[in-house]
């Protein structure tokens, strides 16, 4: 079996707190992955005078994935890289109650759906600034709206959708689809006010249908897909949208099914992918050990599963749905008392 490179970035405030021992039980399957720490945050800089130095860069490039914990700072430039400079583009964060997690809902048992959010493009180029700065361009909304040179002083963020990113990663979400036992897709975005950029991502999403007659589609307005999610879960299977759409939806679907502690993600490209919990870096709980590992454990599931590992993936979404059935460490984001080291403890001998 060829061995594999793996980089890990602890992340920051109550983050190391969660991968630390998520590797140890990685490290405990005896796999042949060669785990790798590079230099990075503020230690690189103390060292290097650079948060992110080059030889840190040439590690990830030399390596087959990335497992990253949740930065709020230092480790920020890395997943900028692991992003653009990787272009992983599809951001992929699955939907799915198990039984024990502490939903809303009065019947989550039907939840079970993926959201792949666009990665790179939309608003988050990050191209904003003085409205000031546009009013050479005399701009004017198609229907008369408004005029930008009437409007300053202000500021302005671009929104970007390109044709190459949007038939990426509907792509991404079809051959997805045909991989689950929903063969189901939904484009959803804010194409009726918005017609020429979202619009343009619902068209081409249209047409990359066509191809795929045995995958079940449709289309609904952002505003109208929440309501659906929220009220019926059970008819989604993958759901695909631009990226800030994606970045709220997904957070808003981890609610449905019990917290954001929930809520594992991975970020895929062409040849690179990037595995991290959806939640932030937690600073409100840092080193109180009560943070939930259950979005940690169950990204590095994934990432096995891109490594072509899927026994040991399954082992472990085995071994957290077990520890959920019984209940006995459940993190107090959950309703339980148990500690993070406690729950991770129980993954690992149920192992």
């Amino acid at each position: 079996m060829t061995s594999k490179r793996v980089i890990v970035i602890d992340g920051d405030d109550a983050s190391p707190e969660v991968m630390l021992p998520s590797l140890a039980i990685l490290e405990s399957l005896q796999l042949p992955i060669e785990f790798i720490k590079p230099l990075i945050g503020q230690e690189a800089m103390e060292q290097t005078g650079n948060f992110f130095p080059d030889v840190t860069r040439d590690a990830i490039d030399a390596s087959d994935a990335t497992f990253f914990g949740s930065t709020s700072g230092a480790s920020t430039a890395a997943l900028f890289y692991l992003r653009w400079g990787k272009q992983t583009y599809a951001n992929v964060r699955p939907c799915q109650w198990l039984p024990g997690y502490n939903s809303p809902l009065a019947h989550p048992e039907n939840c079970d759906f993926v959201i792949i959010r666009e990665n790179l493009e939309d608003m988050y180029l990050g191209i904003e600034g003085d409205l000031e700065e546009l009013a050479g361009l005399n701009l004017t909304s198609r229907n008369a709206r408004a005029s930008l040179s009437s409007m300053a002083p202000g500021k302005f963020a671009i929104k970007a959708i390109t044709e190459r990113g949007t038939r990426r990663v509907v792509r991404y979400a079809f051959e997805l689809a045909r991989k689950r036992d929903k063969k189901k897709v939904t484009v959803t975005c804010k194409y009726n006010m918005l017609h020429v950029s979202d619009g343009y991502f619902r068209d081409i999403a249209n047409e990359i249908a066509l191809s795929y007659p045995d995958i079940e589609y449709n289309t609904f307005i952002i505003d109208d897909f929440l309501c659906r999610m929220i009220t019926h879960p059970e008819d989604l299977g993958v759901v695909v949208m631009p990226n800030l759409y994606g970045d709220i939806m997904s957070d808003g679907a981890a609610g449905l099914i019990g917290g954001l502690g929930l809520a594992p993600s991975g970020c895929y490209g062409d040849d690179y992918a990037y595995f991290e919990s959806a939640h932030g870096s937690a600073p409100d709980i840092a080193g109180k050990n009560i943070i939930n590992p259950t979005a940690t454990l169950l990204s590095a599931a994934m990432m096995l599963d891109y490594l072509e590992f899927p026994e040991a993936a399954q082992g472990i979404r085995r071994a957290v749905e077990q520890v959920y059935q019984q209940g006995d460490v459940l993190t107090p984001d959950q309703g339980g008392t148990g500690t993070t080291t406690e729950f991770c403890a129980a993954v690992s001998a149920l192992l």
